[in-house]
């Protein structure tokens, strides 16, 4: 794994990036700042596996992350994105972390469950904590408005989806990397050694971890793809614990990874090859 930068450093490429940016010219300062930001895109993956039990066949999970209201995304923008959850018909919802960009700052928190209370799967809906979650004193801020939105918290713990057949597959997930303590050993406890098992980290860089344990698929954001990628150049800024896996999928070994380039953005209000994203995962049993 890379070396986590300091914040001295991330913010050097930050301004770095800005210039960048300006460099396009008025043009392409509008595109980054108003339109990419906005440009959501739906992304389709099909999880196929040989421990995936027959009753899972076509089930639809859907991940959204790092939506940092506050900064550039605002409660009507979560809206939208909740409207578009719902019309997707998920079975299971993920959130990946960094719900606000500055959690003790944010002064509509109290309004942000009537919005996620709206998304509906009827197998759950599941969060784990971001960075910025953590940060700003945010730690019980978090906690409290995902379960007041009636999302399961897995911080190193795991949760089981049953079906009336009886077979089974488990949800895990870890804390954050930078400022929490994720803990693989107590996440995966109590899980059978041969279940289909997804593991939920905002860090992708700790799919390093996953991959020495049982874990099929690890599903994370926090890269936000770079943000800003520039051409021939690729993305000039990645935040510590997404510096190797920064966005799309990787598979490594026996694990799958996704990392999605999140909704909102941070430190610069701005987007260049690099949309923001929902991840809609569909379950395609092997047939034997």
């Amino acid at each position: 794994m890379n070396k986590p930068i300091s914040r001295r450093t991330f913010l050097k490429k930050s301004f770095g990036t800005l210039a960048a940016i300006t460099g396009f010219g008025i043009g392409g300062n509008y595109y980054a700042h108003n339109l990419e930001p906005k440009w959501l895109e739906t992304k389709y993956k099909v999880i196929s596996h040989p421990l995936l039990p027959r009753g899972f066949d076509g089930m639809r999970m859907i991940q959204f992350s790092d939506t940092h209201l506050g900064f550039q995304f605002q409660l009507k923008d979560l809206q939208s994105v909740v409207n578009k959850i719902n019309q997707l018909n998920p079975d299971v919802i993920f959130f990946t972390g960094d719900l606000m960009d500055q959690p003790n700052e944010y002064k509509a928190q109290k309004e942000i469950p009537s919005v996620l209370n709206q998304l509906k799967a009827p197998l759950g809906k599941f969060s784990i904590y971001g960075n910025h979650d953590h940060g700003g004193y945010g730690s019980t801020i978090y906690s409290n408005i995902m379960k007041q939105s009636h999302f399961t918290m897995l911080q190193n713990t795991s949760a089981k989806l049953s079906l009336l057949s009886g077979e089974e597959i488990f949800i895990a997930g870890v804390d954050d990397a930078m400022l929490g303590k994720p803990d693989f050993e107590k996440a995966l406890a109590g899980i059978p050694g041969e279940v289909f098992t997804i593991m939920l980290s905002h860090a992708p860089d700790l799919a390093d971890i996953s991959r020495t344990y049982n874990i099929q698929y690890q599903i994370s954001g926090h890269s936000h793809g770079g943000q800003v990628q520039i051409p021939f150049a690729g993305a000039l800024v990645t935040p510590p614990f997404a510096e190797k896996y920064r966005e799309g999928t990787y598979e490594l070994d026996s694990l799958t990874l996704h990392v999605n380039r999140g909704l909102g953005t941070t430190r610069l209000p701005y987007r260049f090859l690099s949309r923001p994203e929902i991840t809609v995962y569909e379950f395609k049993v092997e047939k034997g």
